[in-house]
């Protein structure tokens, strides 16, 4: 996959997935804006830190990065949050972050990137949802359905916008070996290498994904490989379902 001319914007850039994502792009000659709250260390031709928990930050991100790139062509909504437990043991915080993060984020950033697009006579957006999303799974009520709500809002969009030539789809990843899962298996106590091998154990493949395995799907949903394919969700998920 060619993307030498091509702009893009990576948020949760300095995560697993967000990492492995800008590295394949620019690997692949794109040039890449990336956001997070900290962005020190990334490899990147523009350099977006901040709290997407900000709506000025959020909405300003897509012109930012078309102004400092000089294009959008492309935008990953990848940043996520992971919040455990059932409705009774979320608090009020949980659900503000889980809201701003995982929807309102990718919400005001889509908003404001559309346009710029469609301007340019066309895009790619990839949002990253979950199998999570696709389906209730145990303890994680306000995540599944926060990314229930994406999945959701990326395939109306993916509607609403085909006509513009703008392509928004969603990867809907399962387990993935990242920061992010190994500080929570560490949080409740466990070691992170063997609960990430014991996960693995569940996977009909073997073992839970990389980063890369994730990134690579991603690649090919802003690529001209996958042309005809709008509003899609798309399971990564090693065959397993969500338990």
């Amino acid at each position: 996959m060619e993307f030498t001319g091509k702009t893009a914007l990576v948020t949760g850039a300095a995560g697993g997935i967000g990492a492995s994502l800008v590295q394949r792009l620019r690997a692949a000659g794109a040039r890449v804006a990336v956001a997070d709250r900290s962005v020190d260390g990334i490899d990147a031709e523009v350099h977006l830190p901040g709290d997407l928990l900000d709506p000025t930050y959020a909405d300003a991100l897509p012109a930012k990065a078309a102004e400092a790139l000089g294009s959008l062509d492309i935008v990953v909504n990848n940043a996520g949050v992971i919040t455990r437990g059932a409705v009774t043991a979320t608090s009020d915080d949980d659900w503000a972050l889980s809201l701003g993060v995982n929807v309102e984020a990718p919400f005001r950033i889509c908003r404001a990137a559309i346009p710029i697009m469609a301007a340019a006579g066309g895009g790619a957006i990839v949002n990253t949802a979950s199998c999570w999303g696709l389906r209730p799974g145990p303890d994680h009520a306000i995540y599944c359905m926060t990314k229930a709500a994406i999945a959701s809002l990326t395939q109306c969009m993916g509607q609403d916008h085909a006509h513009q030539g703008i392509r928004i789809n969603a990867v809907c990843p399962n387990e993935v070996n990242t920061p992010m899962l190994r500080s929570g298996f560490a949080k409740r106590g466990f070691d992170p290498d063997t609960a990430v091998a014991e996960l693995g154990k569940s996977v009909p493949l073997g073992r839970i994904a990389e980063p890369a395995d994730i990134a690579d799907v991603i690649l090919f949903l802003v690529s001209d490989a996958a042309r005809y394919m709008c509003g899609a969700l798309v399971e990564v998920n090693g065959g397993k379902p969500v338990q």
